[in-house]
């Protein structure tokens, strides 16, 4: 590793990664392609050929490897042939609303009687309840799958047992201690499981489990009608769901989840779900891309379990009418829209408290407020992570009770610490993964939690604040950073988690000017560069920072700058272009 700065203008350091290797390895190349593979640890050419070509026949394991998979495939097999009812129970945020989509939908395709079950973020929680396993009892379901949940719910399953249900858990979430007593239990995190597939989304999960099944259906004695339907249903027309449903739960694009997405997007791409179809006009999404299912998708289809039931949003997902799609994709999009003002009111008061931790000196952020939306806790978490470096929850205090979620920075596993504050008896619920958490808590225990939770990060931190350090991939000049980059970058997609966009820093440009965009937040402006070309960029929040405040001062126009930022595509009026980020700038 090397710095190329140690304080930029926002404080942050700088940092390169150097590889030295063999003479024929490729970070010895000048290949810029070769060299960005070569800062991520990808210095081989047989590794760089299966991450430039990600396909699913190249990365699927056999469902096998996954601890329980093939009882559970077989009790769902019975329960088809035996013509039994099943209920799916999935979560009220993206990834639990495409996985109970996919098994609904595939389930459906083979002429399953199946019933499926969402709970409300407020009425109802997390996970599994007693109430809806009643009644889906009295419906006459006698097999109960849950997907990206129940890993947690050991009296719910022993519950749903007694009733004379059996119960398949497919989860992602981080377990306790205790398993629950399901038939079965696909949970990649188990600790018995070697799969090494604990990055997947709970998306992902169910979808090897339904290769899996379809394999032992096929080793079934089948009658023709459930032969003809199984051989007419391709489980890879799905994988837009599961594509969607990794990417907006911030699984990191690695292995298996990088074939889902980059196969998944092009699925998406022939627009054959009619909701997601609408949907993408609605939002005016031209082109799949990661961004769009994250930032355009991801968020009106998590509109509505935010504030009331997901259930629109799985309508959406499995309508074939036209018009119940229009609607649902409308209301969906109004929804959006009333969280986001929900949430930026809450904002105001979050971000003064969290400035308040942070003169205080500490590690984390803990903020609460009396009545606050429920459903917008995460997403503050997450804007509050990302402004100070800092592993935040953000909680809504109401009757007595606090529930809230949290975000975590790199280093920091607030799963783990959510699962030990629950051990020990300072919050009563909480479940979670590495960068992600939710939790709940008497009123009373607030400041138990808070010290709690400050103390368990400084001893992941070792005692030592969050250094904001920026990984960078590539140093060029300026004059280089056009479309043909652009293109060159473009092999590396898909970009999210585990593999984000190249970060650039940008030699030689001088500012021509700068000015404010949009509400007052953002600002764009050009760059000379040293080949006389000129370079557009935009800087999105920055207006009111220490980069915001020199760009805009007319007194450094033709001042030479470092810039740290992406390179994109920019279409305008028909015309494309290369348009740089800008996240930060060095003298």
């Amino acid at each position: 590793m090397r710095n190329i700065v140690d304080k930029s203008m926002l404080g942050k350091t700088w940092t390169v990664a150097t590889y030295t290797g063999e003479e024929d390895s490729l970070c010895q190349t000048d290949n810029f392609l070769e060299r960005i593979l070569a800062s991520r640890g990808i210095s081989d050419k047989a590794m760089a050929e299966k991450f430039l070509n990600p396909s699913i026949k190249d990365y699927m394991p056999d469902p096998s490897v996954l601890t329980d998979l093939d009882k559970a495939v077989s009790i769902i097999a019975d329960a088809i042939l035996a013509g039994q009812k099943i209920a799916v129970y999935g979560d009220y945020d993206v990834d639990g609303i495409t996985a109970t989509a996919v098994f609904v939908k595939y389930l459906k395709a083979l002429g399953v009687d199946v019933i499926w079950h969402l709970p409300t973020r407020e009425g109802e929680g997390y996970g599994l309840n007693v109430s809806a396993i009643d009644e889906i009892a009295a419906s006459g379901a006698k097999l109960l799958i849950t997907v990206d949940c129940g890993i947690s719910g050991i009296k719910e399953v022993e519950h749903a047992r007694a009733l004379g249900i059996k119960v398949v858990v497919t989860d992602h979430h981080s377990p306790d201690n205790i398993l629950p007593d399901a038939d079965a239990v696909i949970n990649p995190k188990r600790a018995d499981d070697t799969s090494e597939l604990n990055y997947m989304a709970g998306v992902g999960v169910a979808f090897l489990t339904l290769v899996g099944l379809r394999r032992e259906l096929k080793n079934r004695d089948l009658n023709p009608d459930l032969q003809e339907r199984l051989e007419n249903t391709n489980l890879m027309n799905f994988l837009d769901l599961v594509a969607l449903g990794t990417i907006c739960d911030t699984m990191p694009l690695i292995g298996l989840n990088r074939a889902f997405v980059a196969t998944g997007l092009k699925v998406l791409g022939l627009r054959n779900n009619l909701g997601l179809r609408v949907l993408m006009q609605v939002a005016g999404i031209k082109k799949p891309s990661v961004y769009a299912a994250g930032f355009a998708l991801g968020p009106r289809l998590n509109a509505a379990g935010r504030l009331d039931s997901a259930a629109p949003a799985l309508d959406l997902l499995l309508t074939d009418n036209p018009l119940i799609a229009n609607d649902l994709a409308q209301r969906l999009h109004t929804m959006n829209q009333e969280r986001i003002d929900i949430q930026n009111a809450i904002m105001i008061n979050a971000v003064d408290l969290a400035q308040k931790c942070c003169d205080s000196g500490h590690c984390s952020l803990f903020v609460c407020g009396d009545n606050w939306h429920g459903g917008v806790m995460g997403i503050i978490a997450g804007r509050l992570k990302d402004k100070y470096n800092l592993p935040s929850c953000v909680a809504t205090r109401s009757d007595g009770v606090i529930n809230g979620s949290g975000r975590s920075i790199p280093g920091v596993d607030l799963g783990k610490i959510i699962h030990d504050a629950l051990a020990a008896g300072v919050i009563t619920e909480g479940g979670g993964h590495a960068a992600a958490a939710g939790f709940s808590l008497p009123a009373e225990k607030e400041k138990d939690f808070c010290a709690f939770l400050e103390q368990a990060v400084k001893a992941q931190l070792n005692g030592e604040m969050p250094h904001q350090e920026v990984l960078v991939d590539a140093e060029i000049d300026a004059g280089s950073a056009d479309m043909k980059l652009v293109n060159k970058m473009s092999a590396l997609e898909p970009f999210g988690q585990g593999n984000p966009e190249p970060t650039l820093v940008l030699y030689g440009g001088v500012l021509k000017y700068a000015s404010v965009m949009g509400k007052g937040n953002h600002l764009r402006g050009v760059v000379t560069t040293s080949n006389g070309n000129q370079l557009s960029f935009v800087g999105f929040n920055l207006v009111g920072t220490p980069v915001g405040d020199f760009l805009l001062d007319d007194a450094n126009v033709n001042t030479k700058i470092m810039m740290l930022g992406k390179l994109k595509e920019n279409e305008y009026n028909g015309r494309v272009s290369a348009q740089f980020f800008l996240e930060d700038i060095a003298i």
